[in-house]
């Protein structure tokens, strides 16, 4: 089924209460949840892919500390509402907090409901008029599943094979190693891009990135584990936003763990590829992992699985890990020498081996997760033009 338009709740006025419950009975919204308090819904605004925000206040005065938290976080649209103060002076404050109404309550369910739906299509208006790239998220929850193997064969199966402008984002931010994966000995890393003073903007990105010679670009994780210390979520909000416009897909290369970074990343993510495993430790932590992306209410129609090294003999089979989960594996690559062959010589087997076992199963991967190109406006008048011709004559 369809979801509705995903709406969130933070903060607090008389009449909120509500009103929450009136829209949660509108059929075409999806109420998330709620929160009075705005620093505690780091999870749901970074994870949730929510399309609109409702931020109640009492003040009289415009909440800005509240309003520059949530835009942290995520870059829904935010609909102000406020039992208290006048309109006219919350509007002047809104146009410059980037929030996109203010309803002074109380309101008819309807007209909320308006609100909110014209927000959230002006938001998928701006999304289709401007380029933005689909950002492929690689995560596993454990070490060693080879997720740094699969990110970086998929990013440059999707630049030589696909032809897709593809950005792959090393964000395993203590020990990334994408870089070496690839025989790069890159000059300059995400770190040196987010304490570079100056707005980050394409031009600058591109200044930063390491190029290899398929064609990929590559931002490296920083060379010192506490670097990684400074790459807040903001930053990671503001970096993936960027190469959007840039690129046509961004592959990005995850730690481990649910932290800031992460959480940032999922709320931009198109797609996450789950890596499993045929052992028992890694399907634990795969388990735990779905638990939490409910919770962070993560779709799961973005959620696609791939079982590596599947054909390894060690008692366990495919079928048996897709019960125990519970869910369907997309995808799986089997296990194949040549992988770590090519790791250790910093090539990508997709490239130097492309007629492997495992070269075939990921480029299969790719090529499905490809971004697809927009329909050409001008070929389709050419072919409307030819086909009314055609009938004249």
């Amino acid at each position: 089924m369809m979801s509705g338009i995903r709406v969130f709740f933070t903060g607090d006025c008389d009449g909120f209460d509500a009103l929450r419950a009136a829209l949660n009975d509108t059929e075409e919204l999806d109420v998330v949840g709620a929160t009075p308090d705005v620093a505690a819904a780091t999870g749901p605004l970074a994870g949730g892919h929510l399309d609109c925000i409702l931020h109640a206040t009492r003040s009289s005065a415009f909440p800005a500390a509240e309003i520059a938290t949530i835009r942290e976080h995520t870059r829904a649209p935010i609909i102000l509402v406020a039992s208290g103060g006048e309109a006219a002076n919350m509007l002047e404050h809104a146009l410059e907090m980037d929030v996109t109404d203010v309803l002074l309550l109380p309101q008819l369910t309807h007209t909320v409901v308006f609100a909110i739906r014209k927000a959230s299509h002006a938001r998928r208006q701006l999304q289709t008029t401007v380029h933005r790239g689909r950002v492929i998220t690689v995560f596993s929850p454990k070490g060693g599943t080879g997720k740094t193997v699969v990110s970086t064969n998929l990013a440059a199966a999707l630049a030589k094979h696909e032809g897709k402008r593809t950005l792959l984002l090393d964000l395993d931010l203590q020990f990334g190693d994408a870089a070496i994966m690839l025989g790069l000995e890159p000059g300059k890393t995400i770190y040196d891009l987010v304490v570079a003073p100056g707005e980050l903007d394409s031009e600058k990105l591109a200044g930063y990135v390491a190029k290899h010679p398929c064609g990929l670009d590559v931002l490296a994780a920083p060379l010192r584990p506490e670097d990684a210390e400074l790459i807040v979520e903001s930053k990671v909000t503001a970096l993936i936003e960027v190469a959007k416009t840039s690129y046509d897909a961004i592959v990005v290369d995850t730690s481990p763990f649910f932290h800031g970074p992460m959480l940032a990343t999922l709320d931009r993510s198109d797609q996450l590829l789950v890596l499993c495993g045929l052992d028992v430790p890694t399907l634990k932590n795969v388990r735990l992992a779905l638990r939490t992306l409910e919770l962070l209410s993560f779709p799961a129609s973005r959620i696609e699985y791939v079982m590596n090294r599947s054909s390894a003999n060690v008692g366990l089979k495919v079928r048996e890990v897709e019960d125990g989960l519970k869910v369907k594996v997309g995808h799986e690559l089997p296990l194949d020498r040549t992988v770590q062959v090519c790791v250790n010589r910093g090539d990508a087997p997709v490239l130097a081996e492309p007629r492997s076992e495992f070269s075939r199963g990921l480029m299969a991967l790719a090529k499905q997760i490809s971004p697809k190109a927009p329909p050409n406006s001008t070929t389709k008048e050419a072919k409307r033009k030819r086909s009314l011709s055609f009938a004249k004559a």
